[in-house]
């Protein structure tokens, strides 16, 4: 009887130490969500009360003034014409330059490469480490090969389109090959099965099978390469221009750099216009984030 009731108290004192253990981690649970909701209430706060105070102040200069006039010394009298055509010019070329070899490298290290040979290992590891490298280091890596190939002048529009197509080309990659992971291994194997070679596979079952991923990771990428400033800067790219770009080697300005440039003027005016052409950038980036939810959500094949 004594051993029975000992048993007992212990179980009992189990049963509590285990709900007194429940209870601590039921605290730590809540404390937690609230430091979350909490962190996520102050960044959502800060970024509408920078979205609010830059429509307020860039309102009184959005106008047609802002798409169709140059930059000028004159506040009242500039536009971002020529950064939105730069940007525009730059933007495609890098699309040109990454995209294709994006894919293309995705395609053979998740359909071709050998994973025990030790240099693909170190190619998937590297790729995987170039998408935190900063932008700025694209821009000297850019500098430095058109200091090899003998440009003596690097502010031209391919230049700029290789120096972002370098930044964006590892997320490419990388979301290129999750949207290739994506597609079932039995679409492969029924391929193959039915006599096609793993090149007629790839090319007529996996790649299509995957474009709605891979639009919407190309998407993303471009969408971060046209608010990049950094690597285009140190490329000498200009902050006046009053002409349009007509070719791959005319001078550029982009919009990030533009708004750099107006953020330093002290008139008043020119921070109207920088807040303006912000504004219009903030927009373009919306569109192009929702572009790729959409081509997501619509295309995608739910396997």
């Amino acid at each position: 009887m004594a051993s029975l009731g000992k048993l007992a108290s212990q179980g009992a004192a189990a049963t509590t130490l285990k709900s007194q253990n429940g209870g601590e981690y039921s605290v730590r649970a809540i404390g937690f969500l609230f430091a979350l909701w909490f962190s996520l209430f102050v960044a959502v706060l800060f970024l509408a009360t920078l979205i609010i105070v830059t429509l307020i102040e860039g309102s009184p200069k959005f106008s047609l003034n802002l798409f169709i006039e140059y930059s000028s010394a004159n506040p009242d009298n500039a536009g971002a014409r020529a950064a939105i055509l730069g940007s525009a010019f730059v933007i495609a070329v890098t699309a040109v330059l990454a995209i294709p070899l994006g894919v293309a490298a995705a395609t053979y290290l998740e359909e071709f490469a050998d994973k025990r040979r030790w240099w693909n290992r170190m190619i998937e590891l590297n790729v995987q480490n170039l998408a935190a490298v900063p932008s700025i280091v694209y821009g000297l890596l850019t500098l430095g090969l058109l200091a090899t190939v003998g440009f003596k002048s690097k502010n031209f529009v391919l230049a700029g389109g290789i120096a972002l197509a370098l930044l964006i080309l590892p997320v490419i990659v990388i979301a290129t090959r999750e949207a290739i992971r994506s597609v079932p291994s039995e679409i492969r194997d029924g391929s193959l099965a039915l006599g096609a070679s793993p090149w007629q596979t790839v090319w007529r079952q996996i790649l299509p099978s995957s474009v709605p991923g891979i639009a919407t990771g190309s998407i993303l990428a471009l969408s971060r390469a046209l608010g990049e400033a950094a690597p285009l800067l140190l490329l000498g790219a200009l902050v006046y221009v009053t002409f349009d770009p007509t070719s791959l080697m005319s001078g550029f300005t982009t919009m990030p750099i533009q708004i750099f440039s107006w953020t330093g003027r002290p008139q008043e005016g020119f921070h109207e216009l920088a807040a303006a052409a912000s504004i219009l950038l903030l927009v373009l980036l919306v569109l192009m984030n929702g572009v790729a939810i959409f081509i997501r959500n619509r295309f995608q094949k739910r396997w």
